[in-house]
């Protein structure tokens, strides 16, 4: 197949790598971490974006670090990359018993609690044991949430879920009102919370839209300091009034 012939290529190359090139001998799975955290990353920026041609690169570049990690695990007599290839084809046959067994499922909803169930059966103690500590706070929350919901604890309808929202707004009001700053985080978390909750049933990705709206104010925001210094100016120069009229005559023309 093309597939073995080309990912065959890539494990020739990576051994030549580690044997002959000075830097792939010296890195370890300590110095390819962070490493591997950024590319994630990019790959991460470049689906955002919706840009096909680097979604290809980033897909090779992790890639590279998946067979990197597997040779460094055959060299320290833990595991190859067979191990992790069968792994993985084992973990999916197993979790998919009404594609590879005699289960029958409804609709994805059904798929999602059979695999959580399934995981319990593995040893998972909890349901929210398989959401990484390492997550950002707000994919975190997204996870935390999708997982509680295999198992029933979900609001039965999106108004349900905006009642929450304004309830927590609301408590996020009071405590601001009487000055108690010990509790305005945990209040303003509770409202991020329910927020991601409310984007759940809109069926958006919060993370995601996060990101397009941060994408957007700083392409806003630079246009605005390309305008100011057209005018010879620079926007700490200028009066807050000012600059929301350059905000403004920036919005219009994106329309």
């Amino acid at each position: 197949m093309e597939y073995n012939s080309a990912f065959n290529r890539l494990l020739e190359i990576m051994d030549d790598l580690r044997e002959k090139c000075p830097w792939d001998r010296k890195q370890t799975i300590q110095t390819l971490r962070q490493q591997t955290i950024e590319e994630l990353y990019e790959l991460a920026d470049a689906i955002t974006d919706q840009d096909w041609k680097s979604i290809k690169e980033e897909l090779g570049d992790l890639l590279l670090h998946i067979v990197f990690y597997a040779k460094i695990g055959k060299e320290q007599e833990q595991f190859t990359m067979d191990d992790v290839i069968n792994g993985i084809c084992e973990k999916l046959i197993y979790r998919h018993p009404h594609i590879y067994g005699d289960v029958k499922v409804e609709n994805e909803e059904e798929v999602k609690q059979n695999w959580e169930k399934l995981k319990l059966k593995e040893g998972k103690e909890s349901v929210l044991s398989g959401v990484p500590v390492s997550l950002p706070a707000l994919v975190k929350a997204m996870r935390l949430q999708s997982k509680a919901k295999t198992v029933g604890f979900e609001w039965d309808n999106i108004d349900q879920v905006w009642e929450k929202v304004k309830e927590e707004l609301d408590e996020l009001h009071e405590v601001v009102r009487l000055g108690q700053p010990d509790r305005i985080e945990d209040e303003f978390g509770d409202v991020m919370f329910s927020l991601v909750n409310y984007s759940r049933f809109l069926k958006v990705d919060a993370e995601n839209a996060l990101e397009r709206t941060n994408k957007k104010f700083i392409r806003r925001f630079q246009h605005m300091e390309r305008m100011a210094a057209a005018q010879g100016r620079t926007l700490d120069e200028m009066s807050l009034t000012e600059m929301d009229g350059l905000w403004n005559e920036v919005k219009k023309s994106e329309k």
